[in-house]
Formats: C-alpha cells, structure tokens, sequence
C-alpha cells in the first residue's frame, strides 16, 4: 500500500513524466496534478486518476501531500517550491534550483526553515550510462582523470523562450562534471552566441578547469540538425565516452598503459590506440531512477542524492558562463 500522498505543480513536458511516475510507483499514491491551464490539468488527472487543480495553493491545502515535484517554469521556482515546503512537503523541483543565486539560497532557506527535503532535478545523473561512467571512474579504471568533455546540441527548440542555452542546458552538465570528478572548477572561459533565438543565446562553448588540475569542455547549442548528447572522460588508462542518446557506454582504452606503463609513479610511457571495448549498462528510465530515489530518501529520511547545494552550485557556475560570454573574459569562481 502506498505510504506517500503526492502531487506535482507543473504538467508540461516534464511534469507530466512526473506524474506518470508517481502513479506507477507502489510507495506514492498520486493525489493531484496542477497546470495553470485547466484543460492540460484535467487531461493529465484523467489519465491517471487523480485530482485536477489550477491553483497550487488550494491544491496544498486541501490534499496535504507529502511529495511534491515542482516542473513550472523557473522564475516560478521560488514561490511555489517554497509554498510547498512551508506546507509540509519534501519538494523535488526541477533544473535550475531558481531564476537567481539569491532565489536559490532563499528556497534552500525555506526548506531548511521547514525541515524538510529539497532535492534538485538533475536528471542527466540517472542515465544509465552515466551511472555506468562513474562507477568506471570511482573504480579507478581511467587511473587519473586529465579531461571530462560534454556535448549537449540539438535542433532548436521553438517552446524555450524565457532562458537560452546557457540556463536552459548548461546546468546539466556542469552538474555532471562536478558529480563525475568530485571537485570544483575554479575558473572558466565562455563564448556565447545568438543566431535564431529572439532574445537569448543559442550557442555556447566553454573551458575550466577544476581544482585538481582536471580540465573541461563544454558544446551546448540549438543549432545542430541532430540530437546529441554525451559525455567523455579523458584519463590515463584511456577514454570513456558515455552517449546519453542511446545510453550507450564504450572504453577506448591507451595500449601503453594497458602494458605495463609506470602508472603507480605518475608516468606514462606514452599514449596508442587499444581495443575498443562496449561496456554494459543498466535499463532503467532516468525520469523513474530519479524519482525513485527522491522518494527512498524522504522514506529512509536520508539525504537527498542532488541537495539544494548542488544545484545552486550549477546555477552559480551557469550566471559565470554568462558572464564570462557577455564581458569575453574568464572568471574565477
């Protein structure tokens, strides 16, 4: 029997995933979807069974659930995840944590205020061949990591008018690298560029480097006529590329490191090309491993895998990228 009432504010293109998601689940029940057009709410509470809102306010009040998933656009964040919050809910929103870095600490605030859970949803953790990257790099198979590069690129969206790329995207990968090396970056360099879109950037690419020396790339754009997504790690046993498209994972290993190169000393004999090597990932749906844990965590009353912290720190790293585009200079962090 299900043991948490939940709800989600948002039921667009994501929050509607959400909801499926509850609905699916044996541990929550979902009680109540709300979209401030009444037609989408009534359509997405018909399909699975529950109540239609329009109001999040009178939705918290009368359904008192105890999960919340919170997909409305993001200068909307603050306002209702902390509604939420204040009500009683653990609050799982989605990328980015707020419009602002001020917005973002006041909605961490909130949620430490309340005592409750507030996890971020960045969903690119949960691919099943990024799960599959880090427990390659946890298990020091690349020995020392040199370089991780991410590419983020695809035709462009007509929907995404509030934020350009650099809000919209960026904040996934930045997260990423921060969760693949465990360090933080300390400067970075962006180029920024608008071609199609009204109003914002359209294009980014991107360096920094991190604490320990580890340096990264970054593509984002919506210029590109295909879908690519996918992450590469640069070490000193070889290169991991993980394809977040087809959740695909592939080793491409150094031959001088794979005989007998005085890797323990910190040096190499060189560098040449190995086998290449298809590696095995799991199955499971992003959008459904990231609900799931968010839900294990209230449960368990654990932490929360991707913290309000995390996520101010990819909005953060996001207004740097920004900045360094607008001003063409690096930034320190």
């Amino acid at each position: 029997m299900a043991d948490l009432r939940a709800a989600v504010i948002g039921v667009g293109s994501m929050g509607s995933r959400h909801a499926r998601i509850y609905a699916a689940r044996a541990e929550t029940e979902l009680m109540a979807v709300v979209s401030a057009t009444e037609a989408t709410s009534e359509r997405v509470a018909h399909e699975y069974g529950c109540a239609a809102y329009t109001d999040y306010q009178e939705m918290l009040t009368a359904e008192k659930p105890d999960v919340v998933s919170v997909a409305v656009p993001t200068v909307m964040h603050l306002n209702v995840a902390r509604a939420a919050l204040e009500a009683g809910c653990h609050v799982l929103v989605e990328k980015p944590i707020a419009a602002s870095v001020a917005e973002g600490q006041a909605l961490i605030a909130a949620a430490e205020a309340a005592d409750r859970k507030l996890m971020v949803g960045q969903i690119v953790r949960y691919d099943p061949a990024i799960q599959a990257l880090k427990r390659h790099i946890d298990a020091g198979e690349l020995g020392r990591i040199f370089q991780v590069a991410c590419r983020r690129v695809s035709p462009f969206p007509w929907r995404i008018q509030d934020v350009g790329v650099v809000l919209d995207l960026a904040p996934h990968d930045l997260d990423l690298m921060r969760y693949l090396t465990d360090e933080e970056p300390v400067t970075l360099y962006a180029q920024t560029a608008r071609h199609f879109h009204a109003v914002h950037e359209d294009q980014l690419t991107a360096q920094l480097r991190f604490a320990g020396g580890i340096l990264g790339l970054l593509e984002i754009n919506w210029l590109t006529p295909t879908k690519v997504r996918e992450a590469l790690v640069l070490g000193e046993r070889g290169l991991l590329r993980a394809d977040c498209t087809n959740h695909t994972l592939a080793f491409l290993e150094n031959a001088d490191a794979a005989h007998g190169a005085r890797i323990e000393d910190g040096t190499l004999g060189g560098v040449s090309q190995g086998r290449l090597v298809e590696l095995p990932v799991g199955d499971q749906e992003p959008i459904a491993a990231e609900v799931a844990a968010f839900v294990a965590s209230v449960r368990e009353d654990i932490r929360v895998p991707v913290t309000g912290a995390d996520g101010l720190a990819a909005l953060q790293l996001a207004l740097a990228l920004l900045q360094s585009g607008a001003e063409r200079r690096p930034v320190e962090i």
